[in-house]
């Protein structure tokens, strides 16, 4: 017999948090997320996104034994500017057992019909554009990014059968760093700064941050817009990200790149991959957690891509191969090998063809699935 239960008690939050870990502890690829953003990021009191995003969590039992999690949102701002009437998914595990799957999904769509009548069900896809979202369909050896959702190939077999349909798929890739700046690289970054008066700006301290982070997250907002499932972020949810991040940014894997009448153009985030460190500590930050990530911020050989972000007004103008010219030089200088794109949208074709001109393998796919009900 299979028992659903709502998450109530901070050891049901504790079971729902490491519940994964323990699932895939033997599983070279899985790489945990940090166990305190998970529990805040739930957190009504501290995770501003409440404010218009409805939160429930679920546990299934199975004879006793704790097998599966979910969790169900509701986000009423993007359901309202869509127009759609749609409950998410996001942190789904499970053992390969359909009708423990079948239980914990039937919970979620119970209780986006009953409490707020919707319509159809979507995911894996969490709060914001910032949260982990796409179920993992190709790739499954592969180390998963510190940023990222790993799970076991029958994850997808279970969702065909409950009858999900593909709403979107994202793309990763591995890149072999350039030890040179390509020469087409080379020679857009010079012809753009002589068209467009852009000039590239690294802050060179914390507090430099200050002084542009929210004109930059206004630009990260237009640029990203019009892709699936984003909500521009308001200061309360910048801030909530940010103060998550802000120990762990090296800054001079931040990029800005002001027009001619100094106004933010784009900007763009690198870090050094911290999966490594991050799967050793299991998600922990103490007692070792925390010094396994300082280690990995200053001698790495991989780099993860957080994004880059254009405002709508300069998109197509060589801004990221600007940003990308001093990366090459900056990924040298520290004897980067490699680096992970993170998943990108199959349908941005803009990311999507920046790629071609460099050495790399497609060697991950994520899914959102879709099904009414």
């Amino acid at each position: 017999m299979i028992l659903i239960r709502e998450v109530k008690t901070k050891r049901d939050a504790r079971n729902f948090t490491e519940f994964p870990n323990k699932l895939y502890k033997d599983v070279p690829a899985f790489v945990p997320a940090l166990s305190m953003d998970e529990n805040n990021v739930f957190n009504k009191k501290k995770n501003p996104v409440h404010a218009y995003v409805e939160s429930i969590r679920f546990l299934a039992y199975k004879n006793g034994k704790l097998v599966g999690r979910v969790a169900g949102l509701v986000n009423h701002k993007i359901n309202y500017e869509m127009n759609k009437k749609q409950v998410r998914f996001t942190r789904l595990d499970m053992i390969d057992d359909l009708e423990v799957t079948k239980a914990l999904i039937s919970a979620v769509e119970s209780w986006g019909v009953e409490t707020y009548g919707m319509e159809e069900i979507i995911g894996p896809i969490g709060f914001t554009d910032f949260d982990r979202q796409g179920m993992l369909i190709e790739g499954f050896e592969y180390l998963n990014l510190f940023i990222t959702i790993y799970n076991a190939p029958y994850y997808m077999v279970h969702m065909e059968k409950l009858g999900f349909e593909k709403d979107v798929d994202w793309l990763e890739k591995r890149l072999n760093w350039p030890q040179e700046i390509p020469e087409k690289v080379a020679r857009a970054t010079e012809l753009i700064k002589k068209r467009y008066g852009y000039r590239l700006y690294k802050p060179t301290s914390k507090t430099d941050l200050d002084s542009f982070i929210y004109d930059a997250f206004e630009v990260y907002n237009n640029a990203f817009s019009e892709l699936y499932g984003f909500y521009p972020m308001p200061k309360k949810i910048i801030d909530f990200y940010v103060k998550q991040v802000i120990g762990l940014v090296k800054l001079e894997w931040v990029w800005v790149v002001y027009d001619k009448n100094d106004k933010i153009a784009g900007f763009g985030v690198v870090m050094p991959s911290l999966s490594i460190a991050n799967k050793k500590s299991n998600g922990k930050l103490f007692p070792f957690g925390w010094a396994r990530i300082l280690k990995s911020l200053k001698k790495y050989d991989t780099l993860d891509f957080y994004f880059i972000a254009v405002a709508p007004e300069h998109q197509g103008r060589g801004i990221s191969a600007l940003i990308f010219e001093d990366g090459i030089k900056t990924g040298v200088k520290h004897g980067v090998k490699w680096a992970e794109t993170g998943p990108e949208l199959e349908n941005n074709i803009a990311i999507q063809s920046f790629w071609k001109d460099f050495d790399y393998v497609e060697h991950k796919k994520r899914r959102c699935w879709i099904k009414k009900i």
